[in-house]
C-alpha cells in the first residue's frame, strides 16, 4: 500500500465514528468534495502515462480548484483532459462507460487504497468530483463573474472602510462648539454680538443729532396738530429699514381761546392785568414765531371767577392741613401755588376738593438752585438763570387716577369708541400757569397778610425778594378767566419695527413727539432727536447684515403732554399683543436737560442698567456709571407716572426704564414747558457739543442690543425680590408700630379687651368681646397680624426660591457659553429647552404682580408693587394699596391688601420655583 506523503487537515484528527483507515472523509453535503491526500499525490504529469511503481514516476500536484488565470485551459479544471486512473479513463466526473459518479455511488462513499502487487495507482469516482464537459463553459463563466464580483465587493468594502475611517476621525477630532455659536450658525447670523455692539457704538454722530433736533424744534407740534412730523418720523424709520405704520386715535383735547388774570380794586376796578405772555427774544428765533402757543393748561376747565386769593405753598395735602390747623381755609377762594411739590393736576385737584374755585400756578426762582438772579447770574438769554417771564405749561389731568383719554378709561379711543364723562379724571375749576414776574404785583398785595414762613416754616419761603410769602387771604379780589375749546380730534403715533428671529419676543422703545411749545428741545425733542439717530445707527447695522434676535419696536408717541394719550391708547388697544410678546419697554422722554444721569426702572432691569452705564464713556471722562455714582450714588428710582412707561409698567406689567441727563443746582436753568426750552437754549447752554445726546444714543442702543441679542433674557429676579422685601420691611415696621401703640392704648375698651402674647411681629392678639352679641365690633390693628405673618413667611420663601433661580440661571448661562464635543449634543439640546423655559419665567415674572381689580379707587392701575402716589402723581410709591390703607387708618383694607400681596408673592414664587 502506498503511504501518503501528507495528511489532509480534515482527516488529521478523525471524527467520531470514522475509521482511521479511511483516507477520505466524505462531506455529508452532496456535491462538496473533500479530496484525500493520497489522491492529490498520485496525479500523473500527463494523461495515459501511468507505468511503473508510484516511486518511479514523475508526479505533479494539481489543485482541484485551480483556475488558469493566463487563459491556458490545458489541465485546468474548467477544461479537463482525459486521465487514466487504475485502468479507467476519466473525463470530468464520468466513466468511460458513461455512468456518472453521482449515479454509481451511494450517499456514503467508500475509501480506496493502492494495489500492493505493482498495480497502477487507482482512484474511485468519489476521489474527485469534477464538472462535466457539457458544463465546463458555464462553470468558467460563473467563476469569472464571481471573480469580478468579488473584486467590486472588495473595492466597495475598502471605500466604505475609508469613508467610515474619515468620518470617525472627523467626529473624534471635530471642533468643540458652544450652544451660542451653534444657534448663530443655524440663524445665519453674519456678525458676532461683540462686533454688533462695537460697530453700533462707533456710529452715532453729534452733527446728525443736532440736525434732527433742529427739525423737530422748528415748528409747532402740539398734540393733534403735528401730522407732518408723524409722517416725517415714519419716513425716517422706513429709510433706515423699519416696517412702519401710523396709528391714529381720536382723543378728547382742549386748545386755548382766551385767558385773563387781573387784580381788582375794592371798587372792582382793574388795578393790574397780567400779560400772560413770554417775552420775545431776538436771540431765540422761535420765541417770536407768529404761531407760538399761548400759555394754558391741558384739560383745564373753562370758567370766569372772581374771589380773594390764598398762597398755599406747593398745594400739597400737608400744606392745606397746616393752613386749616391755623384757621385758614381756601373754600370759595382762588388758590396760588408754586410748581415743584407734586404734579400740577393734583395741585388743582387738591384745591378743588377743598372748595377753591380757581388756581394759579407759577414757577418760583427759589426752586432753581444756585443759578438765580439773586445770586448775580444773568437771566436767559444773556446768562443761565431763569428768564422772569418764563411760564410752565402742562396738563392738569388727574394722572394718579388714570392716564390717557379721560373719556375712554381702560379702553382705546378709536373713532367710534363709547365716551364717558371725564370729570372724575379732569378738573371742574379753571386754572392757568403764570410767570413769577406776572405774579409780583399780586404777591405784593399779600405782604403782611396772615401767616408767613416765620409761622409755618422756612419751606414756605421761595426766592422772590419782593414777596414775604404771607398766605393771606387777601382783602382784594382777582379775576381769573379761562376759555378752552374742547373737541374730539385725531392724534398720531409713528411706529417702526425691525423683525427679529424670535418674533414673539419684542423690546419696545418709546419717546413722545408732541410739545407745549414750538421748541421743546429738551422735552421731548432731545429724546426725539436721539431716537432718530438711534434708528439710523441700527439701520447701518442692518446694511452690514445684522438681524436682531428679538424684534425691536420704535414708537414716536403723540399726545403725551396732555396725559400720556398716545402710549396709553395704543397700550389699551394692543394689550393682548403686548402681554404676549413684550419683554421690556425702554423710555426716553427728556434725553438731555443737564449733565447728571438719572434713571428709574423696574428692579428686573437694574443690573442691565448698571452694566450698560459702565460700558459707555461719559462726555466729561470716565464712565457714565462713575459720574452717576459720584452725583447720585448710582441710585435707581421707582417708576411712578408722568411719562409713557406708565401703561406698560403699571397697567400691563412690562418691566420698564425711564432715563436721561438732567440738571443739578449748579446747572443752567432748564425752562421746562416754556418757549425758552428752545433749540437756541440747547445749542448755547444745554448741550453745546451735543455729546450728551450722543451718549444717550449709545446708552439707549446698547440696552436694546443686550436685551435683544442675549439668548438668555437679561433680567435679575433676585434683585427684584430683594427690593420687594425692603419695601415690605417698611410696611411691616409701620404696622408693628401701630399694633404696639394700639395695644398700649387699648388694653381694654368698652366692648372688650385684647389678649396679646409674645412681642414684636410674632405676637398674637385676640380681641375678647364682653358680650358675644355685640354687632360689628371694628377690629384694631391686631386684626392684620395673621395676614402680616403670612406675608413675612412668603417673602422669606420667595427670597430662597429667587436665589436658587439665580444660581440656576448662572449655571445655564455658563453651559450656554461652554464648548461641547459633538457627542454631547444632547446636553446642548437640554440647555436650549432650559433657556426657553427660563426666558418664559423671566417674561412673566413682573406680570405676576398684577391685580385685575386694580387699586382701590383707581382700578386702571393694576400693579400691586408700583404705582404713582395718589398725591404725588409723578413720584412712585411701593405697595400702594397697602400703604394707602395704612395712611387712611383702614384696618380691613390693610388686611385685604396683605392677603393680596401674599397671594401674588406665592404666584411669583411658584413661577420661578418651576425647574
Amino acid at each position: 500500500m502506498a503511504t501518503p506523503t501528507d495528511t489532509h487537515p480534515l482527516v488529521d484528527r478523525p471524527s467520531p465514528g470514522m475509521s482511521e483507515d479511511n483516507p477520505l472523509e466524505v462531506s455529508p453535503a452532496p456535491g462538496s468534495p473533500i479530496i484525500s491526500s493520497s489522491y492529490r499525490e498520485t496525479i500523473l504529469d500527463s494523461p495515459g502515462e501511468q507505468t511503473g511503481t508510484g516511486s518511479s514516476r514523475a508526479r505533479r500536484i494539481i489543485d482541484p480548484l485551480e483556475y488558469d488565470e493566463s487563459g491556458d485551459e490545458e489541465d485546468s479544471l474548467l477544461n479537463p483532459q482525459p486521465q487514466r486512473f487504475g485502468g479507467l479513463e476519466f473525463f470530468g466526473n464520468t466513466t468511460s462507460a458513461g455512468s456518472t459518479l453521482a449515479s454509481s455511488q451511494p450517499s456514503g462513499m467508500q475509501s480506496y487504497a493502492d494495489s500492493e502487487a505493482g498495480d497502477s495507482d487507482s482512484a474511485t469516482e468519489a476521489d474527485l468530483l469534477l464538472p462535466s464537459p457539457s458544463s465546463a463553459s458555464s462553470v468558467k463563466g460563473t467563476f469569472g463573474r464571481r471573480r469580478w464580483g468579488n473584486f467590486v465587493m472588495r473595492m466597495l468594502a475598502y471605500a466604505a472602510f475609508g469613508i467610515f475611517f474619515i468620518l470617525g476621525w472627523k467626529l473624534v477630532f471635530l471642533p468643540r462648539t458652544t450652544l451660542r455659536r451653534d444657534l448663530a450658525r443655524l440663524r445665519h447670523f453674519k456678525i458676532s454680538t461683540a462686533d454688533v455692539e462695537r460697530m453700533f457704538i462707533a456710529t452715532p454722530e453729534p452733527e446728525q443729532i443736532r440736525e434732527w433736533s433742529h427739525y423737530y424744534t422748528s415748528g409747532a407740534h402740539l398734540a393733534g396738530q403735528n401730522r407732518s412730523q408723524a409722517e416725517w418720523t415714519a419716513q425716517k424709520f422706513r429709510e433706515y429699514g423699519f416696517k412702519t405704520e401710523i396709528a391714529e386715535y381720536h382723543t378728547y383735547l382742549n386748545y386755548p381761546l382766551e385767558h385773563r388774570l387781573a387784580l381788582l380794586g375794592v371798587d372792582g376796578s382793574v388795578e393790574y392785568e397780567a400779560s400772560l405772555e413770554e417775552d420775545v427774544l431776538p436771540e431765540d428765533a422761535t420765541t417770536g414765531a407768529t404761531n407760538r402757543i399761548p400759555t394754558f393748561h391741558g384739560y383745564s376747565a373753562s370758567g370766569n371767577v372772581t374771589a380773594p386769593f390764598v398762597y398755599v405753598n406747593y398745594g400739597r395735602p400737608e400744606d392745606y392741613d397746616l393752613l386749616e390747623s391755623r384757621g385758614v381755609y381756601v373754600a370759595d377762594k382762588i388758590v396760588i401755588a408754586r410748581y415743584g411739590g407734586l404734579f400740577r393736576g393734583l395741585i388743582v385737584k387738591g384745591a378743588q376738593d377743598r372748595g377753591a374755585i380757581g388756581v394759579l400756578i407759577y414757577s418760583d426762582p427759589g426752586d432753581d438752585g444756585d443759578i438765580t438772579k439773586v445770586n448775580k447770574y444773568k437771566t436767559y438769554p444773556d446768562g443761565p438763570a431763569r428768564n422772569p417771564s418764563s411760564v410752565q405749561r402742562g396738563s392738569v389731568e388727574f394722572l394718579s387716577i388714570s392716564p390717557g383719554d379721560p373719556t375712554t378709561p381702560g379702553y382705546a379711543s378709536t373713532k367710534n369708541a363709547e365716551r364717558q364723562s371725564p370729570y372724575d379724571r379732569i378738573p371742574s375749576i379753571p386754572s392757568i400757569p403764570v410767570s413769577y414776574r406776572d405774579m409780583l404785583p399780586i404777591f405784593k398785595h399779600l405782604n403782611g397778610m396772615g401767616f408767613n414762613p416765620n409761622d409755618l416754616g422756612e419751606s414756605w419761603r421761595g426766592g422772590i425778594r419782593e414777596f414775604d410769602y404771607s398766605v393771606g387771604p387777601s382783602t382784594q379780589n382777582i379775576n381769573l378767566y379761562n376759555l378752552q375749546d374742547y373737541q374730539i380730534t385725531p392724534i398720531w403715533n409713528a411706529m417702526g419695527r425691525i423683525d427679529g428671529v424670535i418674533r414673539d419676543e419684542a423690546i419696545i422703545v418709546g419717546n413722545h413727539r408732541d410739545a407745549w411749545v414750538i421748541g421743546g428741545a429738551g422735552d421731548p425733542n432731545s429724546g426725539s432727536a436721539v431716537m432718530i439717530e438711534l434708528a439710523r445707527s441700527l439701520g447701518e447695522l442692518k446694511k452690514k447684515g445684522w438681524k436682531p434676535l428679538r424684534s425691536i419696536i420704535f414708537a414716536s408717541w403723540d399726545g403725551e403732554e396732555y396725559g400720556l394719550l398716545g402710549s396709553t391708547e395704543w397700550g389699551e388697544e394692543m394689550k393682548k399683543y403686548i402681554d404676549g410678546n413684550a419683554l421690556a419697554y425702554l423710555n426716553v422722554d427728556v434725553a438731555v436737560s443737564g449733565t447728571d444721569f438719572e434713571a428709574a426702572a423696574s428692579p428686573l432691569l437694574n443690573r442691565l442698567l448698571r452694566e450698560v452705564t459702565r460700558d459707555i464713556n461719559h462726555p466729561e471722562g470716565g464712565s457714565v456709571y462713575d459720574r452717576w455714582a459720584e452725583t447720585d450714588g448710582a441710585r435707581i428710582g421707582t417708576l411712578g407716572s408722568g411719562s409713557d412707561y406708565t401703561v406698560f409698567q403699571d397697567h400691563i406689567g412690562i418691566p420698564s426704564i425711564d432715563m436721561g441727563f438732567s440738571g443739578n443746582s449748579k446747572s443752567p436753568v432748564y425752562h421746562y414747558h416754556s418757549n425758552y426750552d428752545s433749540f437756541h437754549w440747547m445749542d448755547t447752554y444745554g448741550d453745546p457739543t451735543w455729546q450728551y445726546h450722543t451718549t444717550m444714543v449709545k446708552l439707549w442702543g446698547l440696552m436694546i442690543l443686550r436685551l435683544s441679542e442675549n439668548e438668555i433674557v437679561h433680567f435679575d429676579v433676585a434683585e427684584y425680590v430683594d427690593e420687594l422685601r425692603g419695601y415690605l420691611d417698611v410696611a411691616k415696621d409701620r404696622l408693628v408700630d401701630l399694633i404696639n401703640e394700639e395695644q398700649n392704648r387699648l388694653g381694654t375698651s368698652s366692648e372688650g379687651r385684647y389678649e396679646c402674647k409674645g412681642d414684636g411681629l410674632i405676637q398674637y392678639c385676640d380681641f375678647i368681646a364682653y358680650d358675644d352679641d355685640l354687632p360689628d365690633i371694628q377690629p384694631g390693628w391686631w386684626y392684620v397680624l395673621p395676614s402680616l405673618r403670612n406675608v413675612v413667611a412668603t417673602s422669606s420663601e420667595i427670597a430662597n426660591v429667587s436665589k436658587a433661580f439665580a444660581a440656576k440661571s448662572t449655571e445655564i448661562e455658563r453651559g450656554y457659553l461652554t464648548d461641547y464635543a459633538w457627542f454631547y449634543g444632547y446636553k446642548k439640546m437640554r440647555l436650549y429647552f432650559q433657556i426657553q423655559t427660563m426666558n418664559r419665567q423671566y417674561k412673566m415674572f413682573e406680570r405676576k404682580f398684577l391685580y385685575e381689580d386694580g387699586l382701590d379707587g383707581r382700578p386702571w392701575f393694576k400693579h400691586i408693587v408700583y404705582a404713582p402716589g395718589l398725591w404725588t402723581g409723578y413720584a412712585g410709591t411701593r405697595f400702594p394699596g397697602l400703604m394707602e390703607a395704612i395712611d387712611d387708618g383702614d384696618v380691613k383694607r390693610a388686611r385685604k391688601w396683605l392677603d393680596i400681596i401674599n397671594g401674588k408673592l406665592s404666584e411669583a414664587s411658584a413661577l420661578v420655583g418651576m425647574q
